[in-house]
């Protein structure tokens, strides 16, 4: 081998640990600790009231950066893009994302109450039963839990997502095409329940109640979790999270009045939401992924996804035993 003077053999080789710390320094996903940014996604009115007025964000160890989206599904999305770390969603947008192979697990849940998961038609809509729908102009969220909870009412009577046209509108948009006349009926949850009840005078169709499951996940990106120096900051906000729903629970009243405050909702429409609704941590074990698993099927059958999701590879349980 031809020798290579010493000026360039000195070259070659800060040349070869320059790419080679170029390329360490790309592979490597983990945040120093003191450098850890959180971030949460959210809904109005969500998780950054709710730890706010149960005083669990006061100490929290880590700086939060908190992004507020309409609804879960594009929540979803910007936790498989990586833009976000974690945030809180219903029971079918995890389904979705999975669907189109996000790269995203749900890593806690709880179970809620139902009754305010309602179909909702105007006060004096001649609609009387499920079966009724059929043909009629339905207003949902696409992938939203309410989208879940709509095909599970239609399948109770013998209908499809095909006996119906549904107009795939976020939550804003709905309450307006809602009380225009523009829609028959509007699958949706609460807040927007209450608000349609008291200040549109709408009336109930029917609830979830013996078809959703009530489940709501913590889902968090796949970069996040990959991030060592990121997991000891999400335990540290699923427990607060968590937390904060046990208080939320026992202290109605006061979570009435912040969920206001934060909203811009009037104080009676908060209260009524709360009042019908109680979330509580469980369990992310094989009763939950059953489930779940159960419902995606239902879409799967309906065709409204192109094929079977394993929700099981969409789960991920380190942060159960903490959780406990």
């Amino acid at each position: 081998m031809k020798k290579l003077p010493d000026r360039k053999l000195l070259a070659l080789l800060a040349a070869i640990l320059f790419a080679t710390g170029c390329s360490t320094a790309a592979q490597s996903q983990d945040t120093p600790a003191g450098d850890v940014v959180l971030k949460v996604g959210d809904q109005k009115g969500g998780a950054k009231s709710v730890l706010t007025a149960a005083g669990l964000l006061d100490d929290f160890p880590y700086k939060i950066e908190w992004s507020t989206f309409t609804s879960g599904p594009p929540l979803l999305e910007a936790a498989s893009a990586g833009a976000i770390d974690v945030g809180a969603v219903g029971n079918t947008p995890p389904i979705f994302a999975a669907a189109a192979n996000a790269k995203i697990a749900a890593v806690g849940v709880s179970k809620g109450q139902v009754e305010a998961d309602a179909i909702l038609v105007p006060e004096n809509s001649p609609l009387k039963s499920v079966g009724d729908l059929k043909g009629k102009n339905i207003a949902v969220a696409k992938g939203s839990s309410a989208h879940g909870q709509i095909l599970l009412t239609l399948r109770s009577a013998g209908l499809t997502t095909k006996d119906v046209t549904l107009n795939f509108l976020q939550p804003a948009d709905a309450y307006g095409a809602f009380t225009q006349g523009k829609v028959d009926a509007w699958a949706i949850w609460d807040p927007y329940t209450a608000q349609a009840q008291q200040e549109a005078k709408a009336r109930v169709l029917t609830t979830g109640e013996g078809r959703s499951n009530g489940y709501g996940f913590n889902v968090a990106g796949k970069k996040a979790l990959d991030d060592k120096g990121k997991n000891a900051a999400l335990k540290e906000y699923l427990i607060r999270y968590y937390k904060a729903q046990k208080w939320a629970d026992t202290h109605r009243e006061e979570w009435a009045k912040a969920w206001a405050a934060e909203t811009g909702l009037k104080y009676e429409v908060a209260l009524a939401a709360v009042q019908r609704n109680g979330d509580q941590v469980v369990k992310l074990d094989d009763t939950v992924i059953k489930s779940e698993q159960e419902l995606a099927d239902a879409f799967t059958e309906d065709k409204t996804l192109p094929g079977k999701v394993d929700f099981a590879k969409f789960v991920d349980t380190r942060f159960q035993g903490d959780l406990a």
